[in-house]
């Protein structure tokens, strides 16, 4: 519950309760905290695994993705050489279709995320890499396409904190039970 302080010496602490429209926005606010609280990681974990699932599974089809020549490219660059190609597209494939396939399900989604850890340094990598390619004269559409994994970063960042226990909590004094 709010407590309203007035800043005279020797004057008690006055609880105010909301009336009217205050109380009805409060109670509002509170359950959509809840609301919140409960649902949005979750649905930031299947949102995450949808986005990977997706990607993951359109690099099995030679053509279809937009990142396949430059999956192909960090990949060849990365392993100095030695994957490259097809194989290195195929690559992705597997462990984003993983990545998406565990935190969709919830199952194995620790082991996903260690997998979407080091996936990262893949994804993220063409911004050291290809940074002409990818910025000539401002970000080109490639370029906008790899900066979006700096979201998928964070999204991971959140879903991992979950998974390893960690969860949202009120800010608020309130002894409404939320």
């Amino acid at each position: 519950m709010s407590q309203l302080t007035l800043d005279r010496p020797g004057t008690d602490v006055i609880p105010s309760q909301p009336t009217g429209l205050s109380a009805t926005v409060t109670h509002a606010v509170g359950l959509l905290q809840r609301l919140l609280n409960r649902y949005s990681v979750g649905f930031l974990q299947v949102s995450l695994g949808l986005v990977f699932l997706g990607f993951g599974v359109l690099k099995f089809f030679p053509g279809l993705s937009p990142a396949e020549e430059i999956a192909a490219a960090t990949i060849d660059r990365l392993t100095f050489g030695l994957v490259g190609g097809h194989t290195a597209v195929l690559l992705t494939a597997v462990l984003e279709t993983f990545i998406g396939l565990t935190l969709v399900t919830g199952k194995l989604v620790r082991v996903g995320l260690v997998v979407l850890a080091g996936a990262f340094v893949g994804i993220l990598s063409p911004l050291v890499l290809f940074t002409d390619e990818l910025f000539p004269h401002g970000p080109s559409l490639l370029g906008q396409y790899v900066l979006k994994d700096v979201v998928l970063v964070a999204a991971a960042l959140v879903v991992a904190a979950g998974a390893l226990g960690s969860r949202l909590r009120s800010e608020s004094h309130s002894d409404s039970g939320s």
